[in-house]
């Protein structure tokens, strides 16, 4: 009989914790991109999808705010204490801040935001990340991106990028300018770049074709280094 309670006790507790996780919230941001030429992204964790859009002539984000292991009312009041969301102009720029400040969480429940965000496909990015995968498609302006982790995949990019990465996969296909990419660790692949490729790593495999300009790995700590179709010079770290 003991033994019986024990687990009905158990499985209402498993109930109650299951009812608690993953509490979303949906909120969304424009913004009238007349003037300005770059938006600048500060995020936390969570998921990063920017999309360039021909023709459009507004920044638009939808935020899935997710808080793990909270009733509605914890959840909420989380999100009213400790949530940092906004889209503002500044001159030339736009801000996006997308996090939630430091607090101590416990291994695996910290919040998260997902951010799904379309911009005029001609605007310059700067982003700093700070874990989640990024994807970044069809954007013709510059890119600075400086990511502690996730992957990363870029596809269609028009202008200089400059990626900064502390762990992860790196995929580029297609790119417009010059490609500068310093990574911890991680596999990097790129293909299809008109401009020259420069590689400072830590570790991991390095993939590299179709390059209208140079190629050339700074410093290459360990893994494999491929690469074909470069029309330029090459210089590796061998």
């Amino acid at each position: 009989m003991l033994q019986t309670l024990v687990m009905l006790i158990m499985f209402a507790a498993n109930l109650v914790h299951a009812a608690w996780t993953d509490y979303e919230e949906k909120r969304d941001l424009s913004l009238d991109a007349e003037g300005i030429e770059t938006l600048q992204i500060e995020a936390g964790a969570g998921g990063l999808d920017v999309t360039g859009v021909a023709g459009s002539t507004k920044i638009v984000v939808a935020a899935l705010i997710r808080v793990p292991d909270a009733d509605a009312d914890e959840a909420r009041q989380i999100i009213r204490e400790d949530l940092v969301l906004g889209l503002e102009r500044d001159g030339r720029n736009a801000d996006l801040k997308a996090l939630f400040e430091n607090r101590s969480w416990s291994f695996g429940d910290s919040p998260s935001i997902s951010l799904d965000v379309r911009v005029p496909e001609g605007m310059s990015l700067d982003i700093e990340d700070g874990s989640g995968p990024v994807e970044v498609r069809n954007v013709r302006g510059d890119i600075k991106l400086d990511d502690g982790s996730g992957s990363i995949v870029m596809t269609d990019a028009g202008g200089q990028l400059h990626i900064r990465d502390g762990s992860g996969s790196i995929v580029v296909k297609g790119a417009g300018g010059d490609l500068e990419i310093v990574d911890g660790s991680g596999s990097i692949n790129v293909a299809g770049v008109q401009g020259s490729v420069t590689v400072e790593d830590g570790s991991g495999s390095i993939d590299v074709s179709d390059v209208s300009g140079d190629m050339l790995v700074v410093d290459d700590g360990s893994g494999s280094v491929n690469y074909s179709g470069i029309a330029g010079r090459v210089q590796t770290d061998d």
